[in-house]
Order: structure tokens, then sequence, then C-alpha cells
């Protein structure tokens, strides 16, 4: 039954991408190619991703921070914040690279994102499936301090992430 609940919440975040993708490009968008989405209609994807990543460890790491731990409502943030992580290292194709110092950025369809995750995206990669599979053992505990753990840990695997593969400005 997980797996099938795993599955079907994939599924979700790929209509919503591709929805996300549809509503940025309005009538006069004109697509790279027919198997590649704009590069901004992939980072706006992606920005909308990790968006809800991140609603979802605000969530998660009140539950940890809370006396006792809701375990059922926070094994499925847990569970979510899994599944989102497995997919998020898939939109960034090489066209996204467009990361650039000293310019005014669109906040919704600019980059953030730094060039090494495109030199070292091994790194990237494994380092998105590492936080997915921590934040999938949070899903799976029986016990509120194994959660809080797993949740510490969460919260150092994204902010690690994020101080070597996004530039704050």
């Amino acid at each position: 039954m997980v797996g099938l609940q795993r599955w079907f919440l994939l599924c979700r975040i790929v209509v919503m991408l591709g929805l996300a993708g549809l509503l940025a490009s309005g009538p006069g968008s004109v697509a790279v190619s027919q198997d590649q989405p704009p590069p901004k209609e992939t980072i706006f994807a992606r920005k909308i991703l990790m968006d809800s990543i991140g609603r979802n460890m605000d969530e998660l790491e009140a539950l940890a921070a809370s006396a006792k731990v809701d375990l059922t409502e926070g094994k499925d943030h847990a569970d979510i914040v899994s599944v989102m992580l497995l997919a998020f290292p898939h939109l960034f194709p090489p066209a996204t690279n467009q990361w650039k110092a000293n310019v005014q950025r669109d906040p919704g369809t600019d980059t953030f994102a730094a060039p090494e995750v495109w030199t070292n995206y091994a790194d990237f990669y494994k380092r998105a499936a590492d936080a997915a599979e921590l934040a999938f053992k949070a899903s799976r505990v029986d016990d509120g301090a194994a959660f809080k753990d797993f949740i510490g840990q969460l919260r150092v695997a994204c902010d690690s992430c994020h101080g070597v593969y996004m530039k704050k400005d």
C-alpha cells in the first residue's frame, strides 16, 4: 500500500509540474523543441517544487520541535518530502544552467542554482537522493525521538546542499 501511495504522489507531482509549465507558457510561448520545455519554464517548475519541499520542511520542523510528535502527520509530510526530493534533481537539464552574477533576476523564472550543480552533478544528485532517504526513513519510524533525529539530519542535508549549490545573490 505504501508503495502505491508514493507512486500516486509522484504522479500528482508530475502532473502539477506539467500544469505549472503550461500556465507559465502563455499563448505566445514557443517551446525549444518538441521534447524540451523552455529553460525558464523548467526553472519555474523546480522553484514550485522546492517551495513545496520548504513548506513541508517547515511543518516537519515544527512537529519535531513539539514536546509530543504527531507521528501520523509527520510521517505524511516526510513521505511527501521524500518523493519530491527524488524528482527534484531531474529538473536541472543543462539548458537551465543560466546563473548570471550582478544582474536583476526575475524571482519566478531566473535561476539561483550555482553552476556547480552541472559541473558536479553526480554529487548534487547523490545529496538529493541521500536527503530523500532520510525523509523516507522519517516517514517510517514509530518513535518520536527517532523522528526528531531524522528531521534534524534532513535539515543538515538540505542546508549543506544549499550551501554548495545555491547562489544567494
